[in-house]
């Protein structure tokens, strides 16, 4: 039996990646805990007259609904509860706070419900909530895809290319450790004007990168994630909380959890603005090129001789996947890594891209096997669009690694807070 360990909480079955207990210590409340459960667990541990209030996750939104007392309006009319709050007769009261954090999300993304042909991946507790909050926004229509097919599976996609305008992905799929999945391909829905995700980690999945790619306004799920816990709060303590705090534990969130991702020509600097970015910020440092000589088990110069480029770039694909999946560290990459098109999704999924400029004359060639004897004019002329395809921001590296580190840190810092500025004044709920 799982064992208590603070009054507040959250429930679900598999929690190893929840990032709940840090918001809801933004929120003011540090006494919050992860409660891994079976199902037949779930009676017997709500029973403990301990706990006071709790938050619900897959795949228990809609088991806890006969644990409860009673239900708020919304909460009912949905028929999915994230929410538990204890009543003074110990009863249980269930809310759903994820429609406030979903309407939270799709503000912040442009994106709006009413009048939209919706297309939702996922039957699941999460789903039960879109449809509901689809409805009662005002969409024009509304279809459901799942692996049972209650209404249609994941077969009957095409169906439905051309109506759909709004497509809302609530599945797992393409969330961390499975990340570069997608169950739909954006082309084939020539009418799409938004994308939305409640996956959170990665901060862009597959389906949102290739709605980036092609203009298609899109809103992951930390916004939702953030809002929820915020209004869940509210009713935990009774007191209300300023939309203002949206905006800080957001940013602050996306701050910490993305990764700083520096890319170029071989010999321009990386490693060294790497350095002073460590130093700056207190990030660690994940060169890739070292990963990949841990990896290979031997030196680079080594790996070209055996197998050639082709072989040092299959373990750099490899290692840029593994790496990616890690959180708020600098990623500092070889010269090269732009060479091969798979590498720019799981760099970009949790990460922001900078491109550290310096003139050719002034690249460092010694260690670096393609830049020895090469044409580093012809090399450049190749990578440098591939090089402004895959970055967000360029640096040039023109001063001390010190000022060039301090301009990517106050631009990352920058990029972060746009994207929460829709909750930072008070009284948008």
């Amino acid at each position: 039996m799982t064992e208590f360990k603070t009054p507040y909480g959250l429930i679900g079955r598999k929690l190893g990646h929840s990032i709940s207990p840090e918001i809801h210590a933004a929120l003011g409340n540090p006494h919050y805990s992860l409660y891994e459960l079976e199902p037949e667990e779930m009676p017997e541990f709500l029973a403990d007259t301990r706990l006071k209030a709790l938050n619900v996750t897959i795949p228990y939104k809609i088991a806890v609904i006969p644990l409860c007392a009673r239900l708020d309006p919304l909460a009912e009319i949905i028929g999915s509860v994230n929410t538990l709050v204890r009543q003074p007769d110990n009863t249980w009261k269930g809310y759903n706070t994820d429609a406030y954090g979903l309407r939270c999300m799709m503000r912040a993304g442009g994106l709006t419900f009413e009048g939209a042909h919706v297309l939702l991946l996922g039957n699941g507790g999460v789903s039960q909530t879109i449809q509901a909050v689809a409805k009662l926004d005002g969409c024009a229509s509304l279809s459901v895809l799942d692996l049972q097919g209650a209404e249609f599976t994941y077969n009957d996609m095409p169906k439905f290319y051309e109506r759909t305008t709004l497509l809302v992905n609530a599945t797992p799929v393409g969330m961390y450790p499975n990340a570069g999945k997608s169950l739909a391909d954006l082309r084939n829905f020539p009418n799409l004007r938004g994308v939305a995700d409640v996956i959170y980690n990665p901060a862009r999945t597959a389906l949102l990168l290739q709605a980036e790619e092609l203009g298609i306004p899109y809103a992951g799920g930390l916004t939702m994630l953030v809002a929820q816990a915020k209004q869940a709060a509210e009713y935990f303590f009774g007191n209300p909380v300023d939309d203002v705090k949206i905006a800080e534990i957001g940013a602050d969130m996306q701050r910490d959890a993305e990764n700083i991702v520096l890319i170029g020509m071989p010999g321009c600097g990386k490693s060294t603005i790497g350095n002073a970015l460590e130093k700056l910020t207190g990030r660690p440092q994940v060169d890739l090129d070292a990963e990949i000589v841990k990896k290979a088990g031997k030196p680079i110069p080594e790996i070209f001789a055996a197998g050639g480029e082709d072989a040092f770039r299959k373990i750099e694909s490899e290692v840029v996947r593994e790496q990616s999946a890690q959180r708020g560290v600098i990623l500092v990459t070889g010269g090269g890594v732009v060479t091969r098109a798979e590498n720019y999704a799981p760099l970009r999924s949790n990460g922001r891209i900078y491109q550290i400029c310096r003139p050719i004359e002034k690249l460092s060639r010694e260690g670096r096997p393609l830049s020895i004897g090469a044409d580093l004019n012809e090399m450049a002329a190749v990578r440098m669009p591939l090089y402004q395809k895959f970055a967000d921001a360029k640096i040039e590296n023109d001063r001390t690694p010190e000022a060039a580190a301090a301009e990517i840190w106050r631009d990352y810092c920058a990029y972060t807070r746009a994207e929460w500025t829709e909750f930072e004044h008070a009284g948008n709920s």
